[in-house]
C-alpha cells in the first residue's frame, strides 16, 4: 500500500476547484485538500498534524492576492512546491508571480494534463532537494537531515547514509517490491565486492531503530527476491485527541538513536 501526497488547492471558485480535486483523486497517488480563501489556506498550513506536498494556488482570492500569500508561506518557511493558477498571463503578471516565491505559473484556461504533468515534475524537483520531507508510517523522514522523527513519541532517529539511500529508494519505488540486486546496485553501485548479506545487515540494522517489533516487521517488509517499504503503515499511536505533536527543532525529552555506517 502506497502513500497518497497531501495536495493543498486553493481557489475561490468552487466548481474548479472541485474538477481539480477529481482530477488529482482519479490520477491516484495523490490526496487533494482544499481551501476557497488565503485565510483557510493559512490555518490549514499552519495545523501542526497537517502536511502538504505541493500547493496550487490561484492569484484571485476572495481576501487577498495569491502572490502575497505566496510571499508569506515563505517568509514563514514553507518550502513546498507552489503552482499559481491564474487568468492574468502577462510577463509582469508572471515576474510578479515567480518573484513571490512561486516555482510555476500556469494561465487560465489550462490544460488539465499539462497542470498534472508540471506538478509531477516540480515534485520530483523537490523530492531531490534539502527541504524534502516524507510521510513513513508514524515517522517524518529527511533525507538531507539523514533522519527520521516520530513527532508523537518524541522520538528521533539518526540514520546512516546507507539507511538513508535505501529508505529514499524504496520510498520512490511506491510501494513496488525491489530486488536485492537492484538495491545493491543503486545503494551501493556496481561493486563487486560488495554481497547480498550487507544488504541483509543493513535491513537488519535499520528494522533495530524503526520497526516497533522488528521480528515481524510491517514497515521494511521482505518479500520473494527482494524488499517492500509499506510507508502508509502506522505503528504507534498518534496524539492523545486535543494533544500537539512537538516540533522538529523541540530537543526536550526526545530520544535519539544514532547512526553507524559500513
Amino acid at each position: 500500500m502506497s502513500a497518497s501526497r497531501p495536495i493543498l488547492i486553493v481557489e475561490d471558485d468552487p466548481a474548479l476547484r472541485a474538477t481539480l480535486a477529481e482530477q488529482l483523486m482519479a490520477e491516484g497517488g495523490f490526496l487533494p485538500h482544499e481551501a476557497e480563501s488565503a485565510a483557510e489556506a493559512e490555518a490549514k498550513l499552519a495545523d501542526a498534524d497537517a502536511r502538504f506536498d505541493a500547493v496550487l494556488l490561484d492569484v484571485g482570492l476572495p481576501d487577498g492576492d495569491g502572490r502575497e500569500l505566496c510571499a508569506r508561506l515563505r517568509r514563514g518557511g514553507k518550502n513546498m512546491p507552489v503552482i499559481m493558477l491564474t487568468g492574468a498571463d502577462g510577463e509582469l503578471d508572471v515576474v510578479r508571480g515567480l518573484d513571490s516565491g512561486a516555482n510555476d505559473y500556469i494561465a487560465k484556461p489550462f490544460r488539465l494534463p499539462e497542470l498534472l504533468a508540471r506538478m509531477r515534475a516540480q515534485l520530483r524537483t523537490f523530492d531531490n532537494s534539502e527541504h524534502a520531507a516524507f510521510g513513513i508510517g508514524p515517522y517524518v523522514f529527511r533525507p538531507s537531515a539523514k533522519l527520521l522523527h516520530d513527532a508523537a513519541r518524541g522520538r528521533k532517529i539518526r540514520l546512516t547514509d546507507k539507511e538513508t539511500a535505501i529508505l529514499k529508494f524504496l520510498y520512490r519505488a511506491d510501494g513496488k517490491p525491489m530486488p536485492r540486486q537492484v538495491l545493491l546496485d543503486e545503494v551501493w553501485g556496481y561493486n563487486s565486492a560488495v554481497t547480498t548479506h550487507t544488504l541483509e545487515t543493513h535491513m537488519y540494522r535499520l528494522r533495530q531503530k524503526i520497526e516497533a517489533n522488528p521480528g515481524s516487521p510491517t514497515l521494511l517488509r521482505t518479500v520473494m527476491g527482494g524488499y517492500i517499504l509499506d510507508r502508509a503503515t502506522t505503528q504507534f499511536p498518534r496524539s492523545p485527541a486535543g494533544g500537539t505533536p512537538r516540533p522538529l527543532h523541540q530537543q526536550a525529552g526526545e530520544r535519539s538513536v544514532p547512526g553507524r555506517d559500513e
